[in-house]
């Protein structure tokens, strides 16, 4: 007897198995969406944050509303992306049920891929440019004694004079570079002031300040305290924030390729019998 050739072999060979032209639309579709949600969050979040502190949410509402706000803002993006990937995909005749639900969900997850890609190459960009030009800038700013620096809040209130009027203000500008070198070093390499720049750095204070030696110490014990606490705060904001970041992606990833499963079977009319409705709809 003649073998007997199925069709889904031959259907296979001539029907690529990625549409690359819908997993393209539905990836740019999603970073669309991606960024009208982000300006109208950013919106959002300048009306609701005060600079004043008895006004506007506190810290943590506005820290959790971001989180759960980049979530929503994953999910609607993502099942956006993945439902076209699968709505514009090529149809598969021939092939099982399983088969064509796998590649539904691969549509929406390499929808979802390249708009995760697509969405940081235009972030890391505009980094770069920022980058770049504070690298360039930085030469220039290297030959003047009065630079910036994260420390330059906690060396002012070392160096805050009880009585100005009668303190001199000579090298005042050297003493304050040195002051936020000793304190920059310090919490790089150790987290805290060694026992001798702890000691050095008080007696800096009773220069300048007119300060007794304790009172000194007790305000540097007290600068190095609130210095630590602020970076602390700032090291678990950052932490919080790559939490609910990862976990939005986790979820756009899951909603576009469920998303795709729903397109695709609308696409072929077979969207009664989607192996998640199927039970309900037999009742």
């Amino acid at each position: 007897m003649p073998e007997t050739i199925r069709e889904t072999e031959i259907t296979e060979t001539g029907v690529p198995g990625v549409s690359w032209a819908a997993v393209a639309a539905g990836a740019v579709a999603s970073l669309a969406l991606t960024l009208v949600l982000l300006s109208f969050g950013a919106g959002m979040g300048f009306a609701v944050v005060s600079p004043w502190g008895d006004s506007g949410i506190s810290a943590k509402t506005f820290e959790i509303g971001t989180g759960l706000f980049f979530i929503v803002m994953a999910m609607i993006s993502s099942s956006l992306g993945g439902y076209l990937a699968g709505r514009l995909r090529s149809k598969w005749v021939g092939l099982r049920g399983p088969e064509v639900l796998f590649r539904d969900s691969a549509h929406g997850f390499l929808a979802w891929s390249l708009a995760s890609v697509l969405g940081a190459a235009l972030l890391a960009a505009p980094a770069s440019s920022l980058i770049g030009g504070t690298l360039s800038g930085a030469t220039q700013a290297a030959a003047s004694s009065a630079q910036s620096s994260p420390m330059d809040g906690y060396v002012d209130r070392l160096l805050r004079p009880d009585n100005p009027s009668s303190q001199a203000q000579q090298n005042s500008l050297d003493v304050r570079a040195e002051m936020v070198r000793l304190f920059t070093s310090s919490f790089r390499d150790g987290n805290d002031l060694a026992a001798g720049d702890r000691s050095y750095a008080a007696k800096l204070v009773v220069a300048r300040t007119g300060l007794s030696q304790q009172d000194a110490e007790k305000r540097v014990s007290d600068v190095v305290t609130q210095a630590k606490a602020d970076m602390d705060k700032a090291r678990k904001a950052a932490m919080h924030t790559a939490i609910w970041l990862t976990l939005s992606l986790f979820i756009g990833a899951f909603c576009a390729a469920f998303a795709a499963t729903e397109g695709g079977g609308l696409r072929d009319g077979t969207w009664s019998s989607h192996p998640f409705r199927a039970p309900a709809i037999n009742r």
